[in-house]
């Protein structure tokens, strides 16, 4: 009696990580749908071209986080950016605000207030960025067919929907996908573009334009890098508890010994991130 319970014990945890999985990958196949509807309004051909004059720039590095969809200007073209920013912009206010402070003291009542207000900023960020690329891309002869207030306003309400639907989405996959969804929709944006790196790099070596042992370094490289993140993101450092004995009646607990483990790299990858978001803002402004 007691194995049949154990089995449907497992294959009750087996199902349910199961489900978690297949949501996590519809999620996954609804963001890279996504990333490929276009924002109506401009011309192909010409937004390519832009892209091409800007390798390296901050246009290349955003278009990565967003997996392609900003050299596309597809609905999902500002990405993840907006809230990663906004929170971000919450957890320092919770130190130097004393309002959000008392908020970050009251548990989860607060903690859902602070997320309320994360969600409200993410909104305003990403109306101003929208706005600012809409501006910016009017600003390029030939690449907006229709330039004006419509395209402004198509724009602005398709980007702006297109990352509330995202952090939703992230939202959705921390809760019931695998993971925390903010952070698997950044890597699924980054490795969307992995193929075609890959390609670039075969097609130079092909070419002749690069010789097969700078592929080889360069791969290497990218190998070390990889590792190199995984071991420090994987570090920790165990700090010895000691729990002291206590009598309750007769009996006497306690005496033992635990480890608290601390996070070599607490902060993850969101400080990098957010310094991109604050690079964007004045070529924003500027554009």
């Amino acid at each position: 009696m007691a194995t049949n319970s154990a089995q449907i014990a497992k294959t009750g945890k087996f199902g349910d990580l199961r489900n978690r999985l297949v949501f996590l990958l519809l999620a996954l196949v609804v963001y890279r749908v996504g990333a490929h509807i276009p924002v109506p309004g401009i011309d192909p051909g010409q937004l390519k071209e832009l892209f091409k004059g800007q390798q390296g720039g901050i246009l290349n590095l955003f278009n990565m986080f967003s997996g392609g969809a900003l050299s596309r200007f597809t609905v999902f073209a500002l990405g993840i950016m907006p809230y990663i920013s906004a929170s971000i912009i919450m957890q320092l206010l919770t130190y130097v605000v004393p309002t959000f402070e008392q908020m970050k003291k009251e548990g989860e009542s607060g903690r859902r207030k602070i997320t309320q207000y994360t969600r409200y900023g993410t909104l305003g960020l990403a109306l101003f960025q929208s706005m600012g690329i809409a501006v910016a891309l009017e600003s390029s002869p030939g690449l907006v067919l229709m330039p004006g207030f419509g395209f402004r306003m198509t724009a602005v309400f398709s980007l702006t929907a297109g990352t509330m639907f995202l952090m939703w989405l992230g939202e959705q996959i921390t809760e019931r996908g695998l993971g925390n969804g903010i952070s698997i929709l950044i890597f699924a944006g980054i490795a969307a573009g992995l193929p075609s790196a890959l390609g670039g790099l075969l097609e130079l070596v092909r070419t002749g334009a690069m010789s097969i042992l700078i592929a080889i370094v360069i791969v290497a490289v990218v190998v070390l890098v990889t590792y190199f993140v995984v071991f420090v993101e994987r570090g920790q450092r165990k700090i010895l508890v000691n729990y002291a004995r206590r009598q309750v009646g007769n009996k006497v607990y306690g005496g033992q010994s635990s480890h608290l483990p601390l996070k070599l790299n607490m902060a993850g990858v969101i400080p990098p991130i957010f310094a991109s978001s604050i690079i964007l803002l004045p070529a924003t402004v500027v554009g």
